[in-house]
């Protein structure tokens, strides 16, 4: 895919350019596709962070903005290690980052995962993850859920309101439904701690119970 780094000048995506390297231009149905939106919005966000603002809480825990586009970076880069086949638990954490160079990494760590996934036989192979086993294309759709999350609580950490895009934000909400059940999560979340590398099992649930909310909230 030629379209994690596709933005204009305005910074929204150029989808004519987000092709594979073997079928030309991708389908509005190809995970993909809304991946790579996600991904270009993540890096709207990200491009407007100045670098007075890295210090900053965030509506994350207790992750400020440095933090969280440490965060950022890891998920990206774990989703690229993904399309190689390889043990996304495995890889090095993403090393220190100069303050004005977040974009530029992020944009490389995209051009990564363009390489990975371009081949289309990647969206149907099994993926196997601590809490889920599912294909590639369902495997995109759940980070999908995890960038657009991410890409909110540093909007409103940094006073950004960026054009969320309604498939995107659809997209990722129906893959985090099929995964968190409405209650018991941190039972999930402990169960699925076993199945990772004894040094990375030492970490708060990062899911509460759903609670309702009201149809009229903002």
């Amino acid at each position: 895919m030629t379209g994690f780094e596709a933005q204009n000048d305005d910074m929204t995506i150029d989808t004519a350019t987000i092709e594979t390297t073997t079928r030309g231009p991708l389908r509005h149905d190809d995970p993909r596709f809304t991946f790579a939106k996600a991904v270009t919005l993540a890096g709207e966000v990200i491009g407007a962070v100045r670098p007075d603002q890295l210090d900053d809480p965030t509506p994350c825990g207790a992750m400020d903005v440095r933090s969280l586009l440490g965060h950022l970076l890891e998920v990206l880069d774990r989703v690229a290690v993904i399309g190689r086949e390889e043990n996304p638990f495995a890889a090095p954490p993403v090393p220190p980052v100069a303050d004005d160079a977040w974009m530029d990494v992020w944009q490389e760590t995209a051009h990564a995962v363009q390489a990975s996934w371009s081949d289309p036989a990647v969206l149907d192979r099994i993926v196997e993850l601590p809490w889920s086993q599912v294909s590639g294309g369902e495997t995109l759709d759940g980070y999908v859920s995890e960038l657009t999350v991410h890409t909110w609580d540093l909007a409103v950490a940094t006073g950004q309101h960026p054009s969320w895009d309604d498939e995107v934000v659809a997209v990722g909400f129906a893959a985090i439904r099929k995964i968190l059940p409405d209650c018991d999560r941190a039972a999930m979340i402990a169960a699925a701690a076993e199945s990772m590398p004894p040094e990375l099992r030492d970490f708060p649930s990062p899911f509460a119970d759903a609670v309702p909310v009201a149809p009229t909230h903002p």
